[in-house]
């Protein structure tokens, strides 16, 4: 790399960490109104609403509300570079912003939403006087819902939204920095046992128990678990159990969570839990419902060359990467992304050491002593895609792990 290219990317990484740092207060504000209204699952009309006003009122930004899903949104900026007939570069950012029923936003995607609208804005500032790129290069912000529950990302890529990026970049709040945690699989098992009602004291022998059933399951799935792997996860609850004691249960119900770290892996688990379940119906004699209710969560695909850049961009703005764990057991609708387009999902710490899903991170990632390391985090995913954006051999490089990632899944 010839030394005015450097001197020019750095330039332009310095754009951005003043153009960010101009916006703190706003982010934050942005942040802090999404936390302070916590919204579940499919239902965040004040976030969605929030994050539209924030990109709307920058009119150089093009903004769709309602994107293919009620509460998704998808802002855009650009074409800035190239040459004539060059095919477009588009970079992508995601906004989650749904949070946990009861305990609000616990997993701090107020905070994910924050990221994604920071370093969307620092990558703008960065490139908007550019007239030398590579390639011509457009940026594009998705806000994804529904990641805690019903998949929102997934039913984003049913519809097409994905269909046009290159290139995509969220950062997910955690007790640790990391450019890559091996997020895994996850697959929801619904169970469904069909007996019949009988008197459990005159005439018992006329009833077929469905509660017989969902008992024997559970107890199928936990002699099961130690012939499992050390890196599969099967964990689930009796949901309905009957209605009365003296009336033979006619129908229970299960949910179960499966978790492997690869797809090939999780068809073997599956055929193991399936075998559980039904096993318990021929001995009770009932009649056995399995479904699958949700969107299979895959895995996120590593990229080494796109996490490299973040280390090196992250180190530069004094992020410390302590030795990552060989295994993580958290999912997200992210993995899903990832096996369509090339992508990364660093966690970054958010100065507490509470746990995600309680109400201490709740309490964390409202605090204003987050917000440091928010807009660090942001900074290093925006200078991370300009190395990618002004350096072909980068883009190939990140290209090629993209399509080994996903040899090595099969």
């Amino acid at each position: 790399m010839l030394s005015g290219d450097m001197e020019k990317r750095q330039q332009m990484k310095d754009d951005l960490q003043r153009c960010i740092d101009a916006h703190k207060d706003e982010l934050h504000s942005l942040s802090r109104d999404i936390w302070s209204n916590p919204e579940v699952a499919g239902n965040e009309k004040h976030a969605h609403d929030r994050l539209v006003r924030f990109f709307s009122q920058d009119q150089t930004w093009t903004v769709q509300s309602h994107y293919k899903l009620p509460t998704a949104f998808r802002a855009s900026w650009g074409l800035v570079g190239g040459g004539v007939g060059d095919s477009v570069l588009n970079v992508g950012f995601l906004c989650e912003y749904d949070a946990l029923p009861g305990i609000g936003h616990a997993c701090g995607h107020n905070l994910i939403a924050e990221v994604g609208a920071a370093a969307a804005v620092g990558l703008k500032a960065a490139l908007e006087n550019q007239t030398e790129l590579p390639v011509p290069v457009k940026i594009t912000v998705l806000g994804t819902p529904a990641e805690e529950e019903l998949g929102g990302k997934i039913e984003l890529i049913n519809a097409g939204a994905f269909a046009d990026i290159d290139l995509v970049f969220m950062a997910h709040p955690a007790q640790q920095d990391a450019s890559f945690h091996p997020c895994i699989i996850i697959e929801e098992m619904l169970v469904k046992y069909y007996g019949k009602a009988s008197h459990a004291a005159a005439y018992p022998w006329e009833g077929v128990n469905a509660l017989d059933a969902a008992v024997l399951a559970y107890s199928n799935i936990s002699v099961l678990r130690q012939q499992l792997k050390p890196d599969w996860r099967i964990h689930g609850i009796i949901k309905h159990g009957g209605e009365k004691p003296n009336i033979i249960p006619a129908y229970t119900e299960l949910e179960f969570y499966l978790r492997a770290p690869l797809l090939k892996d999780l068809c073997d688990l599956k055929a193991k839990a399936e075998a559980c379940f039904r096993a318990a119906a021929g001995a009770t004699g009932c009649r056995v419902e399995i479904t699958f209710p949700t969107p299979t969560y895959y895995n996120i695909l590593p990229n080494a060359t796109l996490a490299s850049l973040y280390e090196s961009n992250g180190k530069a703005l004094g992020i410390h990467f302590p030795e990552q764990p060989a295994s993580f057991c958290g999912s997200t609708d992210f993995g899903n992304v990832s096996f369509i387009v090339p992508g990364i999902h660093p966690f970054f710490y958010i100065c507490t050491d509470a746990l995600n899903h309680t109400e201490e991170y709740t309490e964390a990632a409202g605090a204003e002593k987050a917000q440091l390391y928010t807009l660090r985090t942001a900074k290093a995913l925006s200078m991370t895609a300009v190395d990618v954006v002004c350096c072909p051999d980068l883009l190939k490089k990140v290209r090629d792990d993209f399509r080994l990632a996903k040899l090595k899944q099969k």
